[in-house]
């Protein structure tokens, strides 16, 4: 089983568990299930578009989305790989880790991505546009790397007070501990 107990709270910058690697999974059984069943849960909840396991406090190689958020467009990718990434393209992205931080961020326009779905078949997909984009912000996840290393200095500037905030909401919780 991956966690002892399914996460009940979205993982907000600057926790340390966003920062790190993650370690592919390789038992796919009831437990993760239920992890991905949450994950979708949460997203859907905070109204996003994709989640990564660090987000939810599980250093795995997962993440979840739906672009739509229509239920029978929910994917899940296990143990990902992206491909083939072509042109360039600038956009708004925002990030349940970061709540009310938006900043334009420059990602491939297509990729491929190679993975496994919950019962450890194998995926193999081309996305364009949005769908590349989650895919390109959740792997981003999935190695430590967070929008905030992708903001240009200006967007760093607009969120100057947001970020200071939440890195204040953060140490006061952690002294609390």
């Amino acid at each position: 089983m991956l966690v002892e107990t399914l996460p009940s709270s979205i993982v907000r910058y600057p926790d340390p568990r966003l920062r790190r690697k993650c370690e592919p999974i390789e038992a796919f059984d009831d437990g993760l299930a239920a992890l991905v069943e949450r994950m979708f849960e949460m997203m859907l909840r905070g109204q996003g578009v994709g989640l990564a396991a660090p987000q939810v406090g599980v250093s795995r190689l997962l993440f979840v989305a739906n672009p739509t958020g229509k239920p029978e467009d929910n994917a899940v990718y296990i143990n990902p790989v992206l491909s083939d990434l072509v042109g360039t393209v600038e956009a708004e992205e925002g990030c349940l880790s970061f709540p009310d931080v938006r900043a334009n961020i420059r990602r491939a326009r297509r990729c491929r991505i190679q993975a496994r779905d919950l019962a450890g078949n194998p995926i193999d997909r081309v996305g364009e546009d949005l769908m590349a984009r989650i895919w390109q912000h959740e792997m981003d996840h999935l190695y430590g790397r967070l929008i905030v290393d992708r903001m240009n200095d200006t967007d760093k500037i607009a969120n100057k007070k947001l970020l200071t905030d939440l890195e204040s909401s953060y140490g006061r919780r952690s002294k609390k501990r």
